[in-house]
């Protein structure tokens, strides 16, 4: 019985193992720190969620449509200890967010600091 027990408890073990983690990425693994950009655009929403917290805002593109574009910050509590609150961006409101592009092209950065209209900026890491 207990050779049976401890080959169960082994077997689980190993599957527990062998499951994926979520792997957090590096900076370098995903955006590109030689192609510096500052997007102005409306806020449309601040997701505050872990690992990273997320900016999407609307830009309007050289063509004249509106794109999409995802600036993706430090965690919550980075953004916290540096300032931010929940109403630091409102929905709608005007706004710079410089940072870096992504390496795969895709409408996302990784968001340095954010303008605003007023003048005022909020820097997107704790110093």
């Amino acid at each position: 019985m207990k050779t049976k027990l401890a080959a169960f408890a082994g077997c689980v073990a190993l599957l527990t193992a062998a499951l994926p983690l979520p792997a957090h990425h590096s900076f370098a693994a995903e955006y590109d720190n030689s192609k510096p950009v500052s997007l102005k655009g409306k806020a449309i929403k601040m997701d505050w969620v872990n690992p990273h917290c997320h900016l999407i805002i609307e830009v309007a593109a050289p063509d004249g449509r509106t794109e999409q574009w995802t600036a993706e910050t430090p965690p919550p509590n980075t953004l916290y200890r540096a300032g931010w609150r929940q109403t630091t961006i409102k929905g709608g409101e005007e706004l710079t967010v410089n940072g870096f592009l992504s390496k795969d092209g895709a409408n996302l950065m990784w968001a340095l600091s954010v303008d605003f209209a007023g003048g005022r900026k909020s820097m997107a890491t704790y110093t």
